[in-house]
């Protein structure tokens, strides 16, 4: 089992994670690509102070919730949160970024990393809940979103068990290889799926030059959608 562990922890590991980076790059060029070329025909004259002040704004987007979905947004936004700081910064895979990235990075502590990994999965919970039993948000949900709802709850959970052995009811080994292979799942996933949006979600937010709308298409759009309380 220990050469297996190895393994899925050095090649494999190497082997997903460039996947990923090579898979996410692709979206990143592809995106600059169709934006330039949109400024170059239509959108020389647009209000880029105000398009870049508005796209700051949804680094906490409490402002731009809609009316019937704070819980769920307010679980997203937190949910965000843990997903990039525990996965980034935890003492056991800051080890594992070095050892690919050659570069020393900073960790954060067990305690930090266990609140952030339970609270991580509590808005996970949420976000199920809303998308199972909320008609709004269940008549937008797809297969697709349930599955990488349990598949992101999976390392977490296998994770939080691994470093807490009197909770953990299963071999530790068995664990981590679970914790291992699942997070290597979404490392290859992620480009290929909604998950993208770690890197599109930028050029989401920044939707009157994106897709080249007229300047306040945006709010008539979520308008028309979600009525007159809409804020976008």
């Amino acid at each position: 089992m220990e050469q297996t562990l190895e393994f899925f922890r050095g090649p494999m590991f190497a082997l997903t994670f460039g996947i990923m980076v090579c898979g996410l790059l692709r979206h990143v060029v592809i995106q600059v690509y169709c934006l330039a070329n949109g400024i170059g025909r239509r959108l020389g004259n647009a209000p880029w102070h105000k398009i870049l002040a508005e796209t700051a704004t949804w680094a906490f987007p409490f402002p731009h919730f809609i009316k019937g979905t704070v819980l769920f947004s307010s679980a997203s936004f937190v949910f965000h949160i843990g997903l990039i700081i525990v996965p980034l910064f935890l003492a056991d895979h800051v080890v594992l970024w070095e050892g690919v990235l050659q570069a020393e990075l900073p960790a954060i502590g067990k305690g930090l990393a266990d609140f952030l990994t339970l609270t991580t999965l509590a808005c996970l919970l949420i976000l199920l809940g809303c998308r199972l039993f909320v008609s709004r948000h269940r008549a937008v949900s797809r297969p697709i979103d349930y599955i990488l709802l349990l598949l992101i709850m999976m390392p977490f959970t296998t994770g939080f068990l691994a470093s807490h052995p009197a909770l953990n009811p299963l071999r530790w080994d068995v664990v981590l290889l679970v914790h291992i292979l699942s997070a290597e799942l979404l490392f290859v996933m992620i480009p290929f799926t909604k998950l993208a949006h770690v890197v599109l979600f930028v050029f989401d937010r920044i939707s009157p030059v994106h897709w080249q709308l007229r300047p306040g298409a945006g709010d008539k759009v979520a308008q028309a959608l979600f009525g007159s309380e809409a804020r976008v």
